[in-house]
């Protein structure tokens, strides 16, 4: 667990440090006007996939999990489109991700509480309603 930690602390502190955790950054790179975001990810992508390499190589359990290391192929269907299309939107709106926003409140953004309340409010929401499709869904093939 001390490992989690630590990687959040890293990836707070890299978040604030490159100011992705400041929304104005983050929606200059989503108007073309600051690009600066594309070398943050890059870099991360990169780095995450080093890391995750020498983890399956070297680790023999995910640290949260336990669980052992390897790839989980999703399939591109209209879960992961409609997904993008809404997380998109939010991001577009809010100007904030949701990692960079925790972030954000390290650096004393507290107006960010609102984005985040509506993202688990939001989260929330589509729990809910993806129970009450799986409910009706049992119900109609249990009829049958």
């Amino acid at each position: 667990m001390l490992v989690v930690v630590a990687g959040g602390l890293i990836f707070g502190f890299g978040l604030a440090v490159s100011n992705m955790a400041r929304p104005e950054v983050v929606l200059d790179f989503l108007q073309f006007d600051d690009f600066g975001l594309v070398f943050v990810m890059g870099g991360a992508a990169v780095v995450t996939g080093t890391v995750f390499a020498l983890a399956e190589a070297f680790g023999d359990r995910a640290p949260i999990t336990g669980r052992d290391y390897g790839r989980r192929l999703k399939s591109f269907d209209r879960n992961v489109v409609v997904g993008g299309v809404v997380f998109g939107a939010g991001w577009g709106i809010s100007g904030i991700c949701p990692g960079a926003a925790y972030a954000s409140l390290g650096v004393g953004n507290y107006p960010i509480l609102i984005a985040i309340g509506g993202m688990f409010v939001g989260a929330y929401l589509q729990g809910l309603w993806r129970a009450r499709r799986a409910d009706s869904a049992a119900t109609g093939t249990s009829a049958d």
